[in-house]
């Protein structure tokens, strides 16, 4: 593959300098390298040029020049230009090898060989720069197989329409040839083999329109004079009498485009306006004469510059070799070499050789000649035999290789973050009853204060023996189904009172903290009040899992905790307050599978993780987990404070047969909050009060309300999915508009609408992988859109 360098120019003038950009990639792709330099002040730089064009300007030579302006005295001031030219290309290059933009050429250096085949795009807006002798460069010179090319840093990439023609279809137009031979670029042009070529002598502007209109063209080629009027504007004389710009012909150049117009050869002087006016409409190439051109210098050029391309030589290389076999002339005609000069209006696509020119195939409309110009609906490459084989090959790559990418984890963390933006989305659009079986008492800010401040000792937990007695003692009071403790007591009361409450409650759930495999800690100690025989009833983990981004996404329902632990709870605290409460409702008939981690109440399954589920791969699964399926709800439950339970401003009806749930939600000290896919701002993390509560109501309502679990799609349903994601990219690229933009349209409606389409399976909690079937669906076309069908 070739090599494509890119300089870009940034704001800057030649008494300040300029800043730079240098970009070096493969043809195709990305770039691989980009590094910014800078260019200093040369304001001499533009003196010297102006020295040098003014003396090559009073050479005399018969100039393809506006026919008034053509010179045909020829002054001797040979030696002076040539002079001036050796001063211009020798502070050029000191220019170009400044301190400040060494780091650019020493990038070039390491990055590029001398046998490589390079691309080099010149993008600035500033017309002198484009004028300076860029093919002079000594870096340049040592790579034998570059050449230079000039583009506007703005550009958009437009399709190649490729036509039926069966030779290569040149329009070829002789403009107002006063004073100029142009009867030697019309032998050269008829010479070409395999060509279809249409002369236009001295034609009428409506003429001119009317072919660029009526046919379609390969390649557009003017002789004659011409002028360029500023630097972003030029004309050309189509006769003695008329004479137009590039703008006045933009609707007919535009169509010509469209059409599959590839090339632009302008064998007249003066042509930089010109190119940029036609790099605006989107001529895919221009070649242009920078300086007025001599007569005999256009015709060699021309002659040599066909025999390379229509020979099987690369676009770029074949404007260089014909650009150098001029100076065998440059003693007559001095910089000559310098002249002629490539413009591209898109700088990331690949140039056409003669041979893709000769065997265009249609890839998105036949244009018929007819006098209507009609144009014939696309063509059904997707039922040609090969192309059904190469778009069949395409998917299963790019679907195969996506899937080995997701096994491997690559898309995890995206997944997990489109997975959470998806359930907040979800919050917002549907709204959920509060689970009026629930109530928690909270421990706040003020609580803590309240108890501070009457001198109760809360040794390092968040209410003391004496207001924790107090606070069961009313509870039992108010009868609730069950009571959970989310507060851990590894230490012994030093109030009997509440050593004998913590022993006789029966309906009271505590808590402890599991250990892990190469953790310090061992865990955190039941309370030691708990006899040991209910040990098994009334306690229940409160470990929690984390992602590798600290969110919590998964309920861990039971477990088998380590020989080290102190805690020994093989069922969460959530789980345990459930079976307390399915008890009190009559419901006893539990199961878990030791095998697959199933867990079963009454008739209703709680189906496990495993370790690729979903967005997940290659996961801890251990234990019985299962997506956390959020309540969508601004309040989950009934909410009290400590404080207005101890002062009785609660209504003890609406605790009773209700799950109490008892935690803190204090942020000022003993924080207990952690992030969620609701929120992982400080703000709106959730207390871990609130995400037990929301654990045990998933597990009410699961069995209780037929309240579904999130799930993830079987694995072979997840592969159908992301391949039928990139089917459909595929056949949205061959089927619907081809143009650049229509395209990225219509595949951005596509990749929406799989986005609405996995966003209604979260609605009916299927968990449907958005992220690789978005990437299947624009990758296919993407690579469809490259390859030449």
């Amino acid at each position: 593959m070739g090599k494509l360098v890119v300089l870009k120019f940034g704001d800057g003038s030649f008494d300040v300098g300029f800043t730079v950009t240098l970009q070096i990639g493969t043809e195709g792709r990305l770039p691989d390298i980009e590094i910014m330099g800078r260019l200093p002040a040369a304001p001499q730089l533009l003196m010297y040029y102006n020295h040098w064009r003014s003396n090559y300007r009073r050479l005399g030579s018969a100039f393809r020049l506006s026919a008034d302006k053509v010179q045909v005295t020829n002054v001797s001031i040979t030696a002076d230009c040539q002079t001036t030219a050796q001063i211009l290309r020798t502070n050029f290059n000191s220019w170009l090898q400044s301190d400040s933009f060494r780091p650019l050429r020493e990038k070039w250096l390491e990055r590029l060989d001398s046998t490589d085949n390079i691309r080099v795009i010149l993008q600035t807006e500033n017309s002198t720069l484009l004028r300076l002798p860029w093919h002079a460069w000594d870096l340049l010179e040592r790579y034998t197989s570059s050449e230079i090319a000039v583009s506007s840093p703005n550009y958009e990439r437009s399709d190649i329409i490729h036509h039926t023609n069966s030779r290569v279809k040149i329009l070829a137009i002789v403009g107002d040839s006063r004073g100029i031979d142009t009867k030697a670029d019309r032998n050269i042009l008829e010479r070409i083999p395999d060509t279809d070529i249409t002369f236009l002598v001295e034609p009428r502007r409506q003429e001119l329109n009317d072919q660029l209109w009526d046919n379609n063209w390969d390649i557009l080629f003017f002789a004659g004079h011409s002028l360029t009027q500023s630097d972003e504007s030029g004309k050309i004389y189509l006769n003695q009498t008329d004479s137009l710009s590039m703008t006045e012909l933009r609707y007919a150049l535009k169509k010509a485009v469209a059409r599959g117009l590839q090339l632009a050869i302008f064998n007249s002087c003066d042509g930089l306006g010109l190119a940029r006016e036609l790099s605006c409409l989107q001529i895919p190439e221009i070649i242009f004469m920078r300086e007025p051109v001599p007569d005999k210098i256009a015709s060699e050029f021309l002659k040599y510059f066909l025999s390379e391309f229509a020979n099987g030589t690369e676009f770029y290389l074949a404007v260089r070799l014909a650009r150098e076999r001029l100076q065998g002339l440059e003693d007559k005609f001095p910089n000559c070499t310098w002249l002629p000069m490539i413009c591209q209006s898109n700088p990331i696509q690949i140039p056409l050789n003669w041979r893709q020119l000769l065997n265009n195939i249609t890839t998105s409309t036949e244009i018929s000649n007819n006098n209507n110009n009609k144009i014939s609906a696309p063509s059904n490459n997707l039922y040609n035999y090969r192309n059904k084989i190469y778009f069949t090959i395409i998917v299963s790559l790019v679907t195969s290789v996506l899937i080995l990418m997701r096994l491997f984890g690559l898309f995890e963390n995206t997944e997990l973050k489109t997975f959470d933006q998806m359930l907040w989305l979800r919050s917002l659009v549907v709204k959920e009853q509060p689970d009026n079986r629930i109530i928690m008492v909270t421990i706040d800010d003020n609580d803590l204060a309240e108890q501070r401040r009457k001198g109760e000792s809360l040794k390092g937990t968040s209410i003391s023996d004496k207001y924790l007695n107090i606070l069961l003692e009313k509870l039992e009071q108010y009868q609730p189904s069950v009571i959970g403790l989310d507060i851990y007591r590894d230490f012994k009361s030093e109030d009997p009172e509440l050593t004998k409450r913590l022993q006789q409650t029966t309906n009271l759930i505590t808590i402890c903290k599991g250990s892990y495999i190469g953790a310090n800690s061992k865990g955190i100690a039941p309370p030691p009040e708990i006899p040991s025989q209910d040990i098994r009833d009334r306690l229940g983990f409160s470990d929690f899992i984390r992602d590798e981004d600290g969110i919590i996404r998964r309920h861990l329902l039971f477990m088998k905790q380590e020989p080290n632990s102190l805690c020994t709870a093989e069922y969460s605290l959530s789980l345990q307050l459930a079976f307390e409460y399915f008890k009190f409702k009559g419901i006893k008939e539990v199961t878990i599978n030791p095998a697959d981690n199933t867990l079963k109440i009454d008739k209703v399954t709680f189906q496990p993780l495993t370790r690729y589920s979903g967005g997940y791969q290659n996961i801890d699964a251990s234990g019985g987990q299962v997506l956390l399926n959020w309540r969508a709800s601004d309040k989950l439950s009934e909410k009290v404070s400590l404080t207005e339970i101890l002062t009785s401003q609660v209504n003890p009806n609406s605790f009773k047969d209700k799950i109490v749930l008892i935690g803190v939600v204090a942020k000022g000290d003993l924080q207990d909050y952690l992030p969620t896919p609701l929120g992982s701002d400080p703000d709106t993390q959730k207390s871990g009060v609130l995400i037990h509560a929301h654990m045990l109501s998933q597990i009410l309502s699961h069995v209780l309300d037929n309240r579904s679990l999130l799930q993830t799609l079987a694995p072979i349903h997840e592969i159908i999915w992301i391949l039928s994601s990139s089917l459909v990219g595929g056949v949205l690229t061959l089927r619907l508009p081809k143009q650049r933009m229509q395209l990225i349209i219509t595949i951005m409606t596509a990749a929406g609408i799989v986005y609405i389409v996995c966003f209604g399976f979260l609605l009916s909690s299927y968990w449907a992988p958005l992220v690789p079937s978005v990437i299947a669906l624009s990758g296919t076309a993407l690579i469809i859109k490259s390859i030449r069908f």
